[in-house]
This record gives C-alpha cells, structure tokens and sequence, in this order.
C-alpha cells in the first residue's frame, strides 16, 4: 500500500522573508510561510511548527472519521485544538518535544463507544505514529 505525496518549497534568503509551498500535482492553493517571532522571523505566515501541529492534530480527526465511518457511529461534529511544546533536547537540540490534543465530540448517540473509538484512533493515525513528540489526549464526548 505505499503512496507517496509530493509537496514543493521554494524562498528567497533571509530570515524576514516569507516563502510559498505547495502539494504537487494538487489543485490547492499555495500556503505562505514565514519563520516565526519566536525564532526571530516575521511571523507573517504559517512556521514549520504550525504544519507540524497542524499535521499531527488534522491527521488525528482524518482518522477518527474514517474510523467512525467504517464502525458506523452516527456524530454530528469534531472539534481539535492542540497545543504544541517547542524545547531544547539533551544535545541541545531543538525539538518538538511534546504535543497535547484536546478532541470534543458532539452529537454521538452512543458516546461510550465514541470514547472507545477516539481511543482507539490514538494507535491507528499514520502522523503520529511517525513521531517521537510525546502526544497526550483528552477527549470529551457530548450527547
């Protein structure tokens, strides 16, 4: 089952100047990006650390979905929020070291097994799995 998916990068030097990437051979607009203030940057797009973040929590809800579909659980929405921990690692070295996801549910007609799917989409996503980031959950499910 191995796919591979193309993606583009391209900038002009400097740190305070902003650069596009994209998904090749996708028909989907161009994201800026920028380094971030934290790293002495601009901050007039999406960092690297945004995508990361974002990579992490949108392939969490991808796999719920699909996850729920597949199990036929009836929900009406999910909502993610995620906060990422940038730290220095024993060598020094920048890292991400932790991410925390918080996941609310709404509308599940049977939020125990909600839960339990939402558990079991912790195992399952692709992203995650990948990373050395300690990821930390928390879940609510709501009638």
């Amino acid at each position: 089952m191995e796919k591979i998916f193309k993606v583009f990068s391209q900038s002009q030097k400097g740190i305070n100047s902003s650069w596009e990437a994209k998904a090749i051979d996708k028909n989907y607009p161009e994201l800026q990006l920028c380094i971030p203030p934290e790293f002495e940057g601009p901050g007039l797009g999406y960092s690297p650390e945004d995508l990361y973040g974002l990579a992490l929590l949108n392939c969490f809800i991808a796999t719920f979905k699909f996850v729920a579909e597949k199990s036929r659980l009836d929900f009406e929405n999910i909502t993610g929020t995620g906060n990422l921990t940038v730290d220095k690692g024993d060598k020094a070295q920048p890292w991400m070291r932790k991410f925390e996801i918080h996941v609310e549910l709404s509308g599940a007609k049977q939020p125990d097994r909600a839960l339990a799917l939402l558990e079991k989409t912790t195992k399952n996503c692709m992203i995650i799995n990948s990373v050395q980031t300690e990821v930390i959950f928390s879940f609510q499910v709501k009638d």
